[in-house]
């Protein structure tokens, strides 16, 4: 019979785990971020060949705020005739304006979108945090600045691929269909749109069906910004859209961020046909805290690679792997500092962990979690108040974790830790492996020769020393194993767009 001493329950209604005695009072008061400044329109068309389009299925579907659970908009449904008609457009601009333009001319397109998202870049944070659910922290400082520097570096690259890679003479591929998911919406639009333009190539992009607001406002930011009709298209609507985009016959490049699942059809379909395909899919990655570590900044960054982002991010640190030496300590730590997170409306700037993005992928985090403890895992979550309407998830953390259980296996997207023990660097790198995916992973220590160790052992596309979630337009980011192929970002990233004739 399993020992149920160590379980609490695990319903997110309800406030649960132990309590942890802290000094002083750690209530701010609210600091909340006015929507006023962003307008959404009622419904929203198609974005095909530069002007907007009523959707050939004649059908929407309502976007919502996972935080409120209220109504925000209505999305058009593309079907088939739609995506025929942003692939045909895209081609025409393709082989009429966009191909055949200088890369002088496409960088300054690019610079321009780059300042136009750097102008608005308030605007399309609050409309990113009340469509996805995200803290306006997170949207504010980092997705949006990001997705700038993105269009910033490569509007940089797109006079200069001769000077990129010498000898060789790179063509673009033609049409791109980019199939992105929810979890950053704004900035996997940029990591996609922009070394496809500045290659050359033209785009269709279908957004994630619960977060497709900002890609319709970067729609009327290429409007304003003059681009030509046909370089960007976007098509929304749910997995029927983006397969038919996908397979579409004149599409010469399909870029897809998603589910492993997914992917492993695209790849499938797209078998025997010449289209280039790039999948950047599922990662469980992993923390490894070493005895020398600088713990305060380990618990930080561990904190910031999972909770600060609900853990809906691909290469999250959803995995923790704490020497056993200093086990019981670093634990109480970070138990320690869950316990000053602040649930609640991700429009207040104080407000470290946001709602889940939808009711189903809620459904999903709890399905897992209730599989931790029924596997026997401990499980800890911090005593919290959460909102009484929209979908949230205490965050919380496993101990006793097996490498068998679900939760150390399977990606969760949601803010659950699970902590596993290792004694010697050999055993660190055996159980950061154990596991289908290859994303990420960071390292938690203060001698430099053990990191370098450790990242060539490491099956993972990126490791971070004594950092996490760091990113850089000029870094190339991608996994291994069942966390895909190909590169986004940096020079290697430009080769995923270009026919470099090898």
């Amino acid at each position: 019979m399993q020992d149920t001493s160590k379980v609490t329950d695990t319903t997110p209604a309800k406030t649960t785990g132990a309590t942890i005695d802290l000094p002083g009072d750690w209530r701010y008061a609210p600091s909340r971020q006015s929507s006023a400044p962003v307008t959404i329109a009622d419904r929203y068309g198609l974005f095909i060949n530069g002007g907007w389009q009523r959707p050939a299925s004649g059908e929407w579907f309502p976007t919502i705020n996972p935080s409120t659970e209220e109504t925000l908009s209505e999305i058009a449904v593309a079907d088939g005739a739609d995506v025929g008609r942003a692939v045909k457009a895209a081609r025409n601009a393709y082989e009429e304006v966009w191909g055949p333009m200088s890369g002088t001319e496409r960088a300054k397109y690019l610079f321009r979108i780059a300042r136009m998202i750097q102008e608005r870049a308030r605007e399309i944070a609050v409309l990113e945090t009340m469509d996805g659910g995200k803290p306006i922290r997170e949207s504010r400082d980092f997705d949006i600045p990001q997705a700038a520097a993105h269009f910033f570096y490569h509007a940089g690259w797109a006079d200069k691929l001769e000077y990129a890679f010498p000898g060789i003479d790179p063509k673009p591929l033609g049409v791109a269909a980019q199939v992105i998911p929810w979890n950053f919406p704004f900035l996997m639009l940029a990591w996609k749109i922009a070394p496809a333009l500045a290659t050359g190539n033209t785009v269709v992009l279908k957004p994630a069906e619960t977060t497709s607001l900002t890609a319709l406002f970067f729609a009327s930011i290429c409007d304003e910004a003059g681009l030509p009709p046909g370089v960007v298209n976007l098509v929304t609507g749910a997995g029927e859209t983006g397969a038919g985009l996908v397979s579409h016959p004149d599409v010469d490049k399909v870029a897809f961020t998603g589910s492993t699942a997914v992917g492993k059809r695209i790849q499938a379909d797209l078998a025997g046909t010449s289209k280039k395909l790039t999948l950047e899919l599922g990662g469980k990655g992993a923390h490894i805290v070493f005895d020398d570590a600088a713990l305060d900044d380990a618990v930080e960054g561990v904190v910031n690679g999972i909770f600060f982002n609900q853990g809906h991010v691909c290469c999250a640190g959803s995995r923790l792997l704490v020497q056993e030496t200093i086990h019981d300590r670093f634990v109480d730590k970070l138990k320690r500092r869950l316990a000053t997170l602040r649930v609640g409306d991700p429009l207040d700037k104080n407000t470290d962990v946001g709602a889940i993005n939808s009711r189903a992928q809620l459904d999903k985090i709890t399905d897992l979690v209730e599989s931790g403890v029924a596997d026997g895992a401990e499980i800890f979550q911090p005593r919290c108040d959460l909102p009484e309407r929209g979908f949230w998830f205490v965050p919380t953390l496993f101990t006793d974790v097996s490498q068998s259980h679900r939760i150390a296996q399977e990606e969760i997207f949601g803010p659950v830790l699970s902590i596993l023990t290792f004694r010697d660097p050999e055993e660190a790198v055996t159980k950061a492996n154990n596991t289908p995916y290859g994303l990420s992973a960071g390292v938690w220590t203060q001698k430099g020769s053990r990191i370098l160790w450790m990242a060539d052992r490491l099956d993972a596309g990126v490791v971070w020393a004594n950092t996490f979630n760091q990113f850089d337009p000029a870094s190339p980011f991608g996994g291994y194993k069942e966390s895909g192929f190909g590169r986004e970002g940096g020079r290697h990233g430009l080769l995923a767009y270009m026919d470099t004739g090898i």
